[in-house]
């Protein structure tokens, strides 16, 4: 499942164990959560980046890059290929450990400290651009599998859904628009609708932020539209960031209020709303053209 979607450990452990050494303001402490699972959002910000540099064989896939999401929001990013786009979400999720910087989530969580599966449970969902689902499993099932529970052998042994299950999955269904199809194996789905069923599937973890990797790649013009339907429905459930190229997606999710990031050779180019950012000659030269 490329660790993106997560199922709880069999351990069911606590993600904030006395083995994670979270920082606060530069200052070490064990396990500072005040409340075990909730992320400090007191400030108004859920992610932030700052001087976060990265480096492969001498390339600098990021070059001290500094960004920060508003909990709530949805940002879309933008920028070439080789902008850093991917190694950034890499780096937000644990898979890559950046070589200077800082990375938080809310106002207490170092996410540098962190690995994959602690990050997940901290409350961060990431969708990659190719659909992972079991395929060979009905379309409720993928959901009911991906639920947010305890996963122990015990639980699972005993496991029944109950009434509020029931009620998210099928709320979940209603969301991704994919109720007529609950019962249909997810391998008989069309591309997109596979990518809204790993949306719904990542939904069921109850992520505070989602990541999504160019969701709209391969996608036919409706089915872009129904996408970008469905995030914005999602709109103040939780928040995300959205790697797109495909403009006229970025156009339907931004409006003309929301906040694009530009990034070029590792870093923020230019930010602010889609038609600022058109605008801009940089990012006129680097990456839209003339």
């Amino acid at each position: 499942m490329n660790g993106h979607i997560l199922l709880n450990d069999p351990l069911n452990h606590n993600p904030f164990d006395e083995a994670d050494t979270l920082t606060v303001s530069g200052v070490a402490s064990m396990g500072h959560v005040i409340e075990p699972g909730v992320i400090d959002i007191s400030h108004g910000t859920i992610l932030y980046l700052e001087d976060v540099s990265v480096s492969f064989d001498g390339f600098r896939a990021l070059n001290k890059l500094s960004l920060a999401i508003d909990a709530g929001e949805l940002r879309c990013v933008i920028g070439p290929n080789g902008a850093g786009k991917t190694t950034m979400m890499d780096v937000i999720t644990g898979k890559t450990s950046p070589d200077s910087g800082k990375v938080f989530l809310g106002q207490t969580l170092d996410l540098t400290r962190m690995n994959e599966p602690t990050i997940a449970r901290a409350g961060i969902g990431r969708k990659f651009q190719k659909p992972t689902v079991f395929e060979q499993h009905p379309v409720w099932e993928n959901l009911e599998l991906a639920m947010k529970a305890d996963k122990g052998w015990f639980a699972t042994l005993r496991a029944r859904l109950d009434r509020d299950a029931q009620a998210k999955i099928e709320q979940t269904l209603e969301i991704i628009r994919l109720e007529s199809d609950a019962r249909r194996l997810a391998g008989e789905l069309s591309h997109g609708q596979k990518q809204r069923l790993e949306i719904g599937m990542l939904l069921m973890q109850k992520p505070q932020l989602l990541l999504l990797d160019e969701p709209a790649a391969g996608m036919t013009d409706d089915e872009t539209m129904e996408l970008a339907t469905l995030l914005n429905r999602l709109r103040g459930s939780c928040s995300m960031m959205v790697v797109e190229h495909d403009m006229e997606f970025v156009a339907a999710l931004a409006g003309e209020t929301g906040r694009v990031t530009v990034m070029a050779e590792g870093r923020v180019l230019a930010h602010g709303t889609l038609d600022e950012v058109k605008r801009d000659e940089t990012v006129i030269e680097s990456y839209l053209g003339r």
